[in-house]
């Protein structure tokens, strides 16, 4: 095994995922005329979010699932403005499995599910 990549599965919102999350877009491949997708969006893009490369896929067919909170993106923050700034970001939209607290295990903590259902656990340790 040479590397593991997180592969993250949208239907039609990849581009605004990739907008949200990424410090860095790698590279981007649009669909083209007579591809499966809708002309020029995002087919399959490759971007870095806290230094983890990540793909993000726009599936041109819809599936009976979505993502799960069984997998998360775990991320350490710095301070706690940092914490809330995150938290506020991802937070529009979406829902929290835990609000924002001190759940004795670290200063501050969130877990969420993002607009897009991908869940996100944010600490201060």
């Amino acid at each position: 095994m040479t590397k593991v990549t997180p592969f993250l599965m949208f239907e039609g919102r990849a581009e605004e995922a990739m907008t949200l999350y990424c410090e860095t877009i790698l590279d981007v491949t649009r669909y083209g005329d007579g591809d499966d997708g809708p002309p020029r969006t995002v087919k399959l893009a490759r971007a870095s979010i806290g230094g983890v490369e990540v793909t993000l896929y726009n599936s041109p067919v819809h599936h009976a699932f979505t993502f799960t909170p069984a997998f998360s993106f775990f991320v350490d923050c710095s301070s706690e403005e940092e914490l809330e700034r995150i938290v506020g970001i991802l937070s529009e939209n979406g829902s929290f499995l835990m609000p924002t607290g001190n759940y004795g295990f670290s200063r501050r903590f969130a877990w969420l599910n993002d607009r897009f259902g991908v869940s996100w656990q944010i600490n201060l340790p």
